[in-house]
């Protein structure tokens, strides 16, 4: 055999090795190599986590790691891991994992109903990597608060309820921050000129608002709960918002889980600045996180002269109104009359 037959067949032979290499090669990173049953699954990386971190997180979702590794090795991955919320789904190829842990995902991250700032705290980190004890000593930066007019008692105002796209490795500033545009986006010039026609800011607003919000769940009373509010700012009269008193009773016995259902006289002679009863104007801060319907409310209110308003027996869940006193008193008999009879203590 002379010496070209043979560098054509070994040339042939090393052909049909690298092309069975190659084809292996090929099964390896493009056959799936996911191993949950689910259609779909997040990762969460968190910040500063390195390549020997990811596989442990990756792991139980990954058939055969050799050749996850292989791949991510071959594309730089290894050396440059990213933080965040990546989707993986069933029958990913090695090749697809590797890209897609390139690929932050967005969270809807949502909130509203929020009672006080810490608890807001709490739902947002429920959502996000940074822990609501970072988040919360962020939103009461002191820094922070000057610069953006707010203060503690009433920096909830600054968060608008609803729901944001946002990555899951978001940094307590920068969650801040964006919340301070998102507000600045809210309270636009029609907005603010709105709250000026009412003689409020959007910060004595959103702390009214706060209060029609908890006086009534019936989105379409509460322009007239609105109107009735401002009727009394007007006069300079004291707000007297049960709500207030309540929310006064768990900030003075620091105890936010307790229930409340019904304010006795003793209540209202307690003193307070969020008693509203004891005190003349707006509380300094919101007693809880007003929804958008509240705040449209205080913006359109409803022109009326009611004065005065308590619980309905006969329409549960809204609200009989009166403009004057002795109209009041005989509403007010009704209710406490229907609420002695359903034994609540408290």
């Amino acid at each position: 055999m002379n010496i070209k037959k043979i560098i054509t067949i070994a040339s042939v032979v090393l052909i049909s090795i690298l092309m069975i290499y190659g084809l292996i090669l090929l099964k390896q990173i493009f056959s799936g190599n996911t191993k949950f049953t689910d259609k779909e699954v997040y990762i969460y990386v968190p910040t500063d986590s390195k390549y020997e971190d990811v596989k442990k997180i990756i792991a139980p979702y990954v058939e055969n790691m050799d050749r996850f590794e292989m791949v991510a090795n071959k594309r730089g991955y290894s050396d440059n891991v990213i933080p965040g919320r990546f989707l993986f789904t069933k029958g990913m190829n090695s090749y697809e994992l590797v890209k897609t842990l390139r690929l932050n995902s967005p969270v809807k991250l949502a909130f509203n109903n929020q009672e006080r700032v810490e608890n807001l705290a709490g739902r947002v980190g429920s959502q996000i990597e940074a822990d609501s004890l970072s988040l919360l000593t962020s939103f009461k930066d002191s820094i922070f608060l000057k610069e953006n007019g707010f203060n503690e008692e009433n920096v909830l105002v600054l968060f608008i309820p609803n729901t944001y796209e946002i990555y899951w490795n978001t940094t307590a500033e920068k969650f801040r921050d964006k919340m301070i545009k998102e507000y600045r986006n809210f309270w636009n010039k029609e907005r603010v000129a709105k709250a000026q026609k009412q003689g409020l800011n959007p910060i004595e607003a959103t702390i009214l608002a706060s209060i029609v919000h908890k006086e009534s769940v019936k989105k379409d009373e509460r322009p007239r709960i609105a109107g009735v509010y401002l009727n009394r700012l007007r006069a300079q009269m004291p707000l007297q918002a049960d709500p207030t008193v309540i929310f006064a009773m768990k900030k003075k016995s620091n105890d936010f889980d307790q229930v409340i259902k019904r304010v006795f006289y003793n209540d209202l002679t307690m003193s307070h600045p969020y008693n509203t009863y004891m005190n003349v104007g707006l509380p300094p801060g919101p007693i809880a996180m007003p929804d958008i319907t509240a705040l449209e409310a205080v913006l359109d209110p409803e022109k009326n002269n009611f004065i005065y308003f308590c619980a309905s027996v006969e329409r549960f869940g809204y609200h009989e109104f009166a403009a004057t006193l002795e109209e009041h008193n005989k509403n007010a008999k009704k209710y406490s009359d229907w609420i002695n009879s359903q034994g609540v203590k408290r």
